[in-house]
């Protein structure tokens, strides 16, 4: 997904505002590089690699056993663990790639990881301590391709299960088609809908969280 211009930012920022004109919901957007590290994929991809590379090299060795007469024994057998070591390199480098780790990573563990991140996130930027308990995160994790959205405790106990997969449906259809910010400020509206419906402004309505993209490097 490419980066967001200061226009994207200012849109993003100006559909915060405008629910939080008419709801006492605090809705944070938030976009991070990965939710994992995945150190475990490239060891994965490496030791496939590397295992490949031997089996290939000994099926060699055993059709056609004259290939390595060229050179005595030892270093024959050298070759050949040098070949697996070299194959365990490229592999393990190539599996540390966003597109290795997609590959070598099942679904469900990376939307384990989403989802602790997500949570992680809730409570570093404070949705958990707003006022009415109202606190909503929308979070892209790019790596995984994945969007969590989160919320505080007093949302949860008046919205049907199920309600926030609608919004994570909607960001993913933005990003699908090249679109993230109009796909991301289309949820956070339709968050506002929910809301506004639930958590209208009665009284005072401070903001009592940044109204800005937060952007993780």
């Amino acid at each position: 997904m490419k980066s967001f211009t200061e226009e994207d930012l200012s849109r993003i920022r100006e559909a915060v505002q405008a629910v939080e004109r008419r709801t006492r919901g605090e809705i944070v957007p938030m976009v991070v590089p990965s939710s994992g590290l995945y150190r475990d994929a490239g060891h994965l991809a490496g030791l496939l690699t590397g295992l490949l590379v031997l089996v290939l090299a000994l099926t060699v060795d055993t059709m056609w056993p004259g290939w390595g007469r060229w050179m005595s024994e030892p270093y024959h057998f050298g070759l050949v663990i040098l070949g697996a070591i070299v194959g365990y390199v490229a592999g393990h480098q190539a599996g540390s790639t966003p597109v290795g780790i997609r590959l070598f990573t099942s679904k469900p563990r990376m939307s384990m990881k989403v989802r602790h991140r997500a949570e992680r996130a809730f409570h570093q930027h404070g949705l958990h301590k707003t006022r009415d308990g109202t606190g909503v995160l929308i979070m892209i994790s790019l790596l995984e391709r994945q969007v969590q959205v989160l919320a505080d405790r007093a949302i949860n106990e008046v919205v049907p299960r199920g309600t926030w997969e609608h919004i994570v449906q909607v960001v993913v259809r933005g990003i699908k088609d090249d679109r993230p910010v109009d796909g991301l400020c289309r949820a956070i509206a339709e968050c506002g809908e929910i809301l506004a419906r639930h958590f209208p402004v009665s009284g005072s309505n401070p903001d009592e969280l940044q109204d800005d993209l937060i952007q993780e490097r």
